[in-house]
């Protein structure tokens, strides 16, 4: 098979949700950010001069390109389409891990921080410019690690108007690691065959609370061996904290059957921090996994790799908030 027939199977494996109508916005490529990290990015425009409210997407941890490709399925093209057909904005990219994984590797000094605010700033900056959208309404998506982010977004983009969190862990990570693999051994025990041992993550996350922690750290000491930099900046940073500096509306969304980002944990973080505020609204979906598929039944690694789409539920929701935020 040549790229080009890969090409094709990629994109035969990739159909449009139900929810989406592409005959009511068009799309086009934008670059993200500047510098060396600069990304690829794909904004979806509603047709129509506006202005219209806007969004940006926000990924989760790991390299995810601007689609969100898991196997067959393209989670954040979904939530974008789905957005743009009911008259919002939506700016979508390629994390750096993704675009320019060797630069990254060879960066010590690139954190979450530099991970995710600069390019978040840079795209609300975009979508604020455009002719067609309301500035004054131009909001942060963000899923599982973006969730997180994205209170740290919106404190240094002061323009953004409101955040969606979904399934945004509020647990220290380093220990998340711990958790999921304790729960693949019951569920999928044949799903950690890609992973660490269970005693070396523990180990791992111990160095990262350790006050023993540096720069100097080794990074064979240290989970998915990210640079001790990345760790100090995970351990300083608390996203409820930040959040509840926020003056701003905020929509948490978070999957009951969701193993990695879970409700009795992390959602109980947000609702601890924030469940008091009138301007923030906490909703559980009970059929969705951690990348809001519908299902029943416990959510397993394997599922991943079925065609399917988020949760047209999900998107509405997340639509119908961004246009009365």
């Amino acid at each position: 098979m040549d790229e080009s027939d890969s090409a094709v199977t990629e994109l035969a494996s990739w159909q449009a949700p139900d929810y989406a109508n592409p005959d009511v916005f068009g799309e086009r490529e934008v670059i993200v950010g500047s510098g060396e990290f600069a990304v690829s990015g794909t904004l979806s425009i509603p047709l129509g001069d506006g202005p219209h409210p806007a969004a940006v997407l926000l990924a989760g941890g790991g390299p995810f390109d601007a689609d969100g490709t898991v196997g067959p399925n393209k989670i954040y093209k979904d939530i974008a389409w789905g957005l743009a057909s009911r008259g919002i904005a939506v700016l979508r990219f390629d994390k750096a891990t993704f675009a320019h994984a060797e630069k990254v590797s060879a960066t010590p000094e690139f954190t979450p921080r530099e991970e995710y605010v600069p390019p978040a700033v840079a795209a609300v900056e975009i979508l604020g410019g455009l002719p067609t959208v309301d500035a004054a309404r131009v909001f942060v998506v963000g899923h599982s690690m973006g969730g997180k982010l994205a209170p740290r977004v919106a404190a240094a983009a002061p323009s953004v108007a409101g955040i969606v969190i979904l399934a945004g862990d509020t647990q220290p990570m380093h220990w998340s690691i711990v958790r999921v693999l304790r729960v693949l051994a019951d569920i999928a025990p044949a799903a950690l065959t890609a992973l660490p041992p269970l005693e070396t993550a523990i180990e791992q996350a111990e160095m990262v609370d350790s006050p023993e922690l540096s720069p100097a750290t080794p990074t064979d000491k240290l989970p998915f061996g990210m640079p001790a930099r990345y760790w100090l900046d995970q351990r300083a940073y608390d996203p409820v904290a930040v959040a509840a500096t926020l003056h701003i509306p905020m929509l948490i969304l978070q999957g009951e059957r969701d193993y990695q980002v879970t409700v009795a944990e992390d959602l109980a973080g947000w609702r601890a921090g924030l469940a008091d505020r009138a301007d923030v609204t906490i909703r559980i979906c009970p059929a969705d996994d951690h990348l809001f598929f519908p299902g029943a039944g416990p959510s397993l690694p394997d599922d991943y790799a079925r065609p399917q789409h988020v949760d047209a539920d999900v998107v509405a929701d997340i639509a119908d908030w961004l246009m009365s935020a």
